[in-house]
């Protein structure tokens, strides 16, 4: 059985009634694991046709994206202006067809920290919004992922939309992986730069279970620096925030790196990104 409604009331309510339903929003992870047998649906629920969804806006200084917007649409234009960190991350994306697809709901939904998306969304400190059979409920994201591939989700809830704080300040992501396009992220980081509360946020994905922040990196920064101005940030203080900040890493050994090369590139990538920074 195929849903496909046409309002987020409506979607909630199929829930209700067929509580088994898988939530398709891009796809992208949810049919490999399909093709794969790893999964077998006997009914999906698509988000595709629910318009509220598929876009975006912004008032009052927060930026709200649709948990259907596809990546193609956070490439470039507005949205990439005002999110430029999350524009590189959506550019890194697979294919064009696949970022024709894919979706913020569809990465906080699987919940890999391999999601490209995801370490944007944790530096930016992103609230995420619910919808659930009473209602809507707000969640934080750094409360989001609970492991690798699971999240606090309550069965019969659908994830609806992302907010973020609009931000003046320096944001860039970088990302490592075995080629230069097409690929799952080996080490993956996002750095957001705010100059008026003089604070650097780090996030760093596919180095841990789920996203980490280097909260203790962070907080030697801004004793090390006046964060109001860039230009304080020296090249050896970004190879030393490099440095904590793999040492912050929790990264294993597996079929597509080492637990060392990957603390080495999340290294590597942090230092750069602060580097960048300083030079913006």
């Amino acid at each position: 059985m195929i849903y496909s409604p046409k309002s987020i009331s409506n979607a909630v309510q199929i829930l209700q009634d067929d509580p088994d339903a898988q939530i398709l929003s891009g796809g992208t992870d949810f049919m490999v694991e399909v093709n794969f047998g790893h999964r077998a649906p006997t009914s999906v629920l698509s988000l595709r046709a629910i318009k509220e969804l598929c876009t975006w806006s912004q008032q009052d200084g927060v930026i709200r994206i649709g948990s259907a917007l596809p990546y193609a649409q956070m490439e470039t234009g507005p949205l990439a202006k005002l999110l430029p960190a999350l524009a590189q991350a959506a550019r890194t994306v697979g294919s064009p067809q696949i970022r024709a697809a894919g979706t913020l709901g569809g990465n906080l939904g699987t919940s890999s920290p391999a999601g490209d998306s995801l370490p944007v969304l944790y530096a930016l400190d992103a609230t995420i919004i619910i919808a659930t059979a009473t209602g809507e409920r707000r969640m934080a994201v750094k409360d989001f992922m609970v492991g690798p591939k699971r999240n606090a989700l309550s069965k019969g809830e659908i994830i609806t939309a992302v907010e973020l704080p609009a931000s003046t300040g320096y944001q860039g992501y970088s990302k490592v992986g075995v080629r230069n396009a097409m690929v799952i992220s080996i080490a993956s980081a996002c750095l957001v730069h705010n100059p008026i509360d003089r604070s650097v946020r780090l996030a760093m994905g596919t180095v841990g279970p789920t996203i980490i922040r280097a909260s203790a990196a962070e907080k030697w920064l801004g004793e090390e620096c006046d964060l109001a101005s860039a230009s304080s940030i020296t090249p050896a203080i970004c190879a030393e925030f490099g440095r904590r900040c793999g040492d912050e890493s929790q990264p294993i050994t597996d079929h597509r790196s080492t637990a060392e090369y990957r603390r080495h590139a999340v290294s590597v990538i942090t230092s750069r990104l602060l580097e960048r920074c300083a030079a913006s």
